[in-house]
Parts: C-alpha cells; sequence; structure tokens
C-alpha cells in the first residue's frame, strides 16, 4: 500500500479483470489461498500533515516511521498523549485520520492488498467501542461471527469458537447477561472492553489493530487480556498492534515488540527486551525496581519542561543513527523486495478469498433484521417508549376532543384535532434518535472493518421499523379516532390509519437521515425538531395554501410530507360529512351557518364548504399516497447516500 494521499484512500484499489477468469486459474489460485498466510506487515515512510490550529501552516503529526511485525508477534505503540498513536494506528489499518495528508507504505507480505483483500485480514477495535447493549454477550459474538466471513462455518463449529473466546475472556458467567443499557444494568465497563476484543476475533482476523484496549480496566484485567492475545497470536500466527498508555510492567513484558513515539517520530522500534539496553548504551539505564513503561513515558514526554526538547531531538538522532534502526530499515526493504516478484498473483488470491468468503446481501440484511429484532423487543428506548408516548396521546386527544358533535361547533375543533394527531405523531418520532444512534455507531465500526455497508443497514433499518409503526397507527387511532367521533365509517378510520402510518414512515426517515448526517443526540434533535417545527408551519393548516407566501408554498409547501397527511385527513372528514347549523333552533327560526354551502337552505352545512376556505377536493388521494411514498423513498436514498460516504 503506497500512497501520498489527502486521507481519500491508501489502500490500492483491487484490480480490474481484463476477461473472465479461467478455471485452471481460479482453482491454482485456491489451492494457494489455502497454504497463504500473512506472515508481516510492515510500513515505511509513514507521514501524516495537518494544519496546525494557531498558524495554519502545515504540520507533522507523525513523521517517517517505518516497523514490521511478524506472524504471531504482539507490538506495543507507546508515547505520551498527543504523540500520534492513534493516528499512526489508523494509517496501518487504513482508516481515516482527518489528516490534510498522509504519505504511507504499508505492505503485507512485502505487497499491497486491495482494499477489500485488507478488510478480510483485519480488523480494528475501537477505544471506546460500540457495542448493542439489548444483546447478551453470547449473542454479540455469535451476530458478529455471522456478519463475517465465519458465518459459512458450520453451526457447531462456530458455538465451540464462540464457547472458547467466553472462556478465554473469562466472561463464562456474564455470557447471558446484556451488555447493558441505559434503562437496564449489564456488564462491568472491563467486560465490555473483552467482550469488544472478542468479537473481532471471533472472525478469525490476520491483523488486529487495538486502540487503547486496556483502557478503564485493572492491572490484573488488562494483564489477562493481553495475555490472551499473546496466546492467540502465537497459537494462530495472528499479528496485533495495539496503542497502549501506561501498562503495568507484568502487562508491558507480555510485548514482544514496542515502537516508542514522542512528538510523531520513532525514538525506538524491537523487542522489548532489548529496549534497556538500548537506552543504556545513551547513558540513560532503566532504573530497577520501576516500571520500564512509566519510565520510558516520562523519558520522551515533552509536556511539561521544555528544556527536554534538545535531549529527546538528541535521543531520536540517536535512534536514526543506531545500528538497530539501521536493520530495522534492511528489513523492511528485504521483505518489500522478496514480496514485489509475488506481488500480482498473492494479491488475486487475497481478492478471491475475499470475495468468496464474504456473506451475501441477503444474508447480511437477514441477520441485521435478526439483531435489530432482538434489540426492538428488549430496549424499550427503540419503540416501547414511543408506544407509550403514543398511547397516551390518543388517550389525551380523544379525551379533550371528546365526542365531538355532527354540527358547525364541532368543525373548528374537528379542524384543530386532524393537525394535532398528525403534526404531533410525527414530531414525537424525534425519540427514535437515541435509538438509531446506537446503531450508526455500530454500523461504522462494522463498516469500516469491511463486514457491511449502507445498503444493508438502510433495507434493514426500514424493513424492522415498518411492522412497529403500523402497530402505532392502528394503537393511536383506535383509540383517539372513535373518542373524538370523526366520521363514523370504516372506510373513513382505515384511511386515516393508511396517513398516519405513512405519516409515521415519512417521519422516522426523516430522523434516520439527520442522525447519519449529524450523529450528535443534541444536535440531531435539534435539527429534527426544528424540520418538524417548519413543516407544521407550511402543511396547511396555520396558515391555509391560499395564503401561503409564495417562498414557502413553492420551496417547502409541496414536498412537505404532513401538507398530505393533513390535506388527505382533512377529506377524509369533510368531503362526504354534513354538519347542522347550530342557530336553527334559534326564535324566529333564522339559520346561521358558519360556512355557506348549497345545503344553506336546509340549515346545513357540505362539508365540501370547509376544504374550500383551504383549496382541498377529493380525487387526488391515489396521487398523494405516491408522492409520500416518494417523499419516504427520498429521505431513506438520502441517508443511504450520506452513510455511503461516512469514512
Amino acid at each position: 500500500m503506497t500512497s501520498t494521499t489527502s486521507d481519500d484512500s491508501r489502500l490500492d484499489r483491487a484490480p480490474k479483470d481484463t476477461g473472465p477468469v479461467d478455471i485452471e486459474r481460479r482453482a491454482v489460485a485456491e489451492a494457494h489461498l489455502q497454504n497463504t498466510t500473512v506472515r508481516n506487515i510492515s510500513w515505511r515512510g509513514v507521514t501524516v500533515t495537518v494544519k496546525d490550529r494557531e498558524t495554519k501552516l502545515p504540520k507533522a503529526i507523525v513523521e517517517n516511521v517505518e516497523g514490521i511485525v511478524e506472524a504471531g508477534e504482539i507490538c506495543a505503540l507507546m508515547g505520551p498523549s498527543g504523540c500520534g498513536k492513534t493516528t499512526l494506528l489508523n494509517v496501518l489499518a487504513s482508516r481515516p485520520t482527518g489528516a490534510l495528508k498522509v504519505e504511507s507504505t504499508v505492505l503485507v507480505n512485502g505487497v499491497g492488498p486491495s482494499r477489500a483483500a485488507f478488510r478480510e485480514m483485519s480488523r480494528f477495535v475501537e477505544q471506546d467501542d460500540a457495542l448493542i447493549g439489548a444483546l447478551t454477550v453470547r449473542e454479540t459474538l455469535n451476530f458478529a461471527s455471522r456478519l463475517a466471513s465465519t458465518s459459512s462455518l458450520p453451526k457447531r463449529e462456530r458455538i465451540a469458537r464462540i464457547d472458547g473466546l467466553l472462556d478465554s475472556f473469562g466472561l463464562v458467567e456474564q455470557a447471558d447477561t446484556l451488555i447493558g443499557t441505559p434503562i437496564r444494568k449489564g456488564i462491568s465497563g472491563g467486560q465490555k472492553r473483552r467482550v469488544g476484543v472478542a468479537s473481532q476475533l471471533i472472525t478469525s482476523p490476520k491483523i488486529l489493530f487495538l486502540d487503547e484496549p486496556t483502557s478503564g480496566l485493572d492491572s490484573a484485567a488488562s494483564w489477562e487480556v493481553v495475555n490472551y492475545l499473546k496466546g492467540v497470536a502465537k497459537r494462530n500466527n495472528l499479528i496485533v498492534i495495539a496503542s497502549i498508555h501506561q501498562p503495568s510492567t507484568s502487562t508491558f513484558n507480555l510485548f514482544d515488540k514496542l515502537l516508542l513515539l514522542s512528538a510523531g517520530k520513532t525514538h525506538y522500534f524491537g523487542p522489548v527486551a532489548v529496549v534497556g539496553p538500548h537506552y543504556n548504551s545513551l547513558g540513560l539505564e532503566l532504573p530497577l525496581q520501576v516500571n520500564p513503561a512509566e519510565f520510558l513515558l516520562e523519558l520522551v514526554n515533552v509536556d511539561f519542561a521544555a528544556t527536554r526538547h534538545r535531549r529527546l531531538e538528541q535521543m531520536q538522532h540517536a535512534w536514526a543513527a543506531s545500528r538497530r534502526a539501521a536493520e530495522l530499515a534492511a528489513a523492511v526493504a528485504d521483505v518489500e523486495a522478496k514480496g514485489a516478484a509475488l506481488s500480482s498473483f498473492s494479491d488475486t488470491t487475497l481478492e478471491l478469498a475475499a470475495a468468496e468468503k464474504r456473506p451475501s446481501a441477503p444474508s447480511l440484511v437477514l441477520t441485521l433484521l435478526h439483531r435489530s429484532f432482538v434489540k426492538s423487543y428488549r430496549d424499550v428506548v427503540v419503540y416501547g417508549i414511543r408506544l407509550a408516548m403514543y398511547t397516551g396521546l390518543a388517550i389525551m386527544m380523544g379525551t379533550v376532543w371528546l365526542r365531538l358533535g355532527a354540527d358547525q361547533s364541532s368543525i373548528i375543533p374537528l379542524t384543530n384535532a386532524i393537525f394535532f394527531g398528525s403534526a404531533f405523531m410525527s414530531f414525537m418520532a424525534v425519540a427514535y434518535c437515541p435509538a438509531f444512534l446506537e446503531d450508526y455507531e455500530q454500523f461504522l465500526k462494522e463498516k469500516r472493518n469491511g463486514l457491511y455497508g449502507a445498503t444493508e443497514l438502510v433495507i434493514s433499518n426500514f424493513l424492522i421499523g415498518t411492522p412497529y409503526l403500523f402497530v402505532f397507527s392502528v394503537v393511536f387511532s383506535a383509540i383517539s379516532y372513535w373518542l373524538s367521533n370523526f366520521q363514523p365509517t370504516a372506510r373513513a378510520f382505515f384511511t386515516w390509519v393508511l396517513w398516519l402510518f405513512l405519516d409515521l414512515l415519512a417521519a422516522e426517515g426523516l430522523v434516520v437521515l439527520v442522525t447519519s448526517a449529524f450523529p450528535v443526540f443534541v444536535i440531531a434533535l435539534a435539527l429534527v425538531a426544528f424540520a418538524n417545527g417548519l413543516w407544521m408551519s407550511v402543511d396547511g393548516f396555520m396558515v391555509p395554501p391560499t395564503v401561503l407566501n409564495v417562498f414557502y408554498r413553492y420551496v417547502f409547501h409541496f414536498w412537505d410530507y404532513q401538507k398530505y397527511v393533513f390535506e388527505n385527513m382533512m377529506v377524509n372528514e369533510f368531503a362526504d360529512r354534513v354538519y347542522a347549523c347550530a342557530s336553527a333552533s334559534l326564535p324566529g327560526g333564522d339559520c346561521q351557518c358558519m360556512w355557506q354551502t348549497d345545503l344553506a337552505d336546509q340549515c346545513l352545512i357540505r362539508g365540501q364548504g370547509v376544504l374550500d376556505q383551504y383549496g382541498y377536493r377529493p380525487g387526488y388521494m391515489g396521487k398523494d399516497v405516491g408522492i409520500m411514498m416518494g417523499i419516504i423513498a427520498g429521505y431513506r436514498i438520502a441517508a443511504w447516500l450520506v452513510l455511503k460516504l461516512k469514512r
């Protein structure tokens, strides 16, 4: 992977076939693949440049770093806060860094694999790993396995792998315990860290990147996690590269190699056992009975003493001129030279493996649907709270607008009730933001690990939500519609349910779009609320379409989904209904109707007279349903585009 980029892509793209792959070539590739292992990962010339916040000039936060880690080894990236550990880890894992410029050559077995092949062989564990709180520990590992290439394994073998990981990570007793939601307590923070690592190991990666895997763990738990990683690396020829901050002595000694950074520059790379002699040769002897990791971090820290800068420069120059640095450069060059001859063939076999092992799109959608279904009925934040809110709203609406009569005094209250029911049902969809944010964080992690993409998420999210939204529409309508005494026919009732259902589908699509674009709870909440406020203002109730000014009418009104809901609910209520004029019984028999229609001589008001002040006419329901379906699809497609472009 040789590149000089603006952080768009640091992996070579997959080679394009120039013709059909013949059977013999595929057979040879597959046979070679059985014996193909990742022997090493190497990198050289890794330089990351950002814009300095103060000077606004380019500034290198990682500068000309190189290294090599062999299969079966576990390497620690260490250095003081802000030295570039996480940035370097992201470059090695081909993840976005947000940098102005990234220059790097990252090779596997001496060659640059395609993006698909690299994602197939590697996994990344975030410092704050996203886990679904409504799943148990065992289910988390099971779904991770089903989404990865290990989904092709027999069920018995997958279960055996899960049981082995649970035992190795000390999670057997917590296997059937929930990860934990804001409402239901689950496992501890340290146990979550172990589950995060285990959920990546279950997919059988060849290279594992970890960002602060021991963060939040005590020294005993940290040692257990790193010790297990070391054992797995040895047994399975796994390469483990982990950024780590201030490990205990026992944990530090478990690592095979150490890359020590300061201000983005290499101060040491090599076996942990040799770091002492290296600094002894510089006259900086490691004290006895002192944690060597703490000593090294204090040695390369630049935050608290300006006088250290010259000494740090001297130490960095001493490393660059050392025999071990020369040997490292030679080893990296040797690996690259050996890999050049096999570049095309190795990349082809790895690409075939990635394509053939990956689950199909329908299989991924079904797995995501299954996972979302488990979450939907266990986590009340997803749909339970909304069902309670909508039920309460229906009871309130039905009892406030209680048994309205078929006379003109009820016309304005009925109109208000139609607006209130449709608009506030739509507005309350904002409660879906927290649940989708959890799905979004999970998606980002799994997308970056190459498990699935935006298409699978958008389809599964829509499919899992649709039945629940239909239930909400029926429950709300069954309570409020008959209590308020809207047009008492079955046809009118089910038409109301249809429009409320479409209203909720559009509202949830808006939530998914906004939250995908702005995945911060407070921001998403504010923007969705603002959008709903805008839709309420221009849907035709506050200001009739016949009066609404030209700007809002043509810029917002016609693609406001609440406009079509309100209009068709009004038509549903008033088009075929007649209302009595309330003044018919006054002395003298004079009839005073608030709306003058052709039934005025009978002291009645035809409902169409109410619709005329809004410019509404029946007969457009089919067209409006089509427009609503287009708006619903538009929100989902827009969300898909946003998620597709997310790095």
